[in-house]
């Protein structure tokens, strides 16, 4: 037996059938939800409970990551969806075309992931145009979550039909 078959013998390919993948797919999903922006929801919701130093603390926090998100969007933009789209069509050929598993389940959590990222930066868009505070800056992290959950949730649903689909196939075979 030589390594690279012993290699691949530890490290099953198969993402779909291993518990590993989906517990990576549940960590993912609800990081990005618990997030909008990089503000933790557990603040946000001391914010509109309480307001004063926790308001600040949201609104402090809310302001680094627009400021950071502005620098990246004019300094790389172009160069960031560049890399982003030649990532994203490599791994969707592989794993579409070519069949391999791990391209294909990297992809169903990265576009998704992907889209969630590019909706941030509208909304740190709109925070910087607007110059979002107080029970505004809330709303707009909060309509985030809510959109990033409805996208996790139709991502979660199109990965367990595709993860059946694909089982289903190498179960033929």
């Amino acid at each position: 037996m030589n390594l690279s078959a012993t290699f691949l013998e530890v490290i099953d390919l198969r993402s779909f059938s291993s518990v590993w993948y989906w517990i990576v797919v549940t960590i993912a999903w609800s990081q990005m939800s618990y997030r909008p922006l990089g503000v933790p929801f557990d603040r946000i919701q001391r914010a509109r409970r309480k307001g004063g130093e926790d308001m600040a603390d949201v609104e402090t926090l809310a302001a680094i990551q627009v400021r950071r998100t502005a620098k990246i969007v004019q300094e790389g933009g172009p160069w960031v969806a560049g890399g982003m789209a030649f990532v994203h069509t490599v791994m969707l050929t592989l794993g579409i075309w070519y069949g391999i598993e791990l391209a294909l389940a990297i992809e169903l959590i990265m576009v998704p992931a992907t889209l969630v990222g590019v909706m941030g930066m509208f909304t740190a868009n709109r925070i910087f145009q607007e110059e979002a505070t107080g029970p505004r800056l809330l709303r707009l992290l909060l309509r985030q979550r809510f959109w990033t959950q409805v996208i996790g949730m139709l991502s979660i649903c199109v990965t367990a039909a595709v993860a059946m689909l694909h089982l289903f196939a190498y179960m033929m075979i």
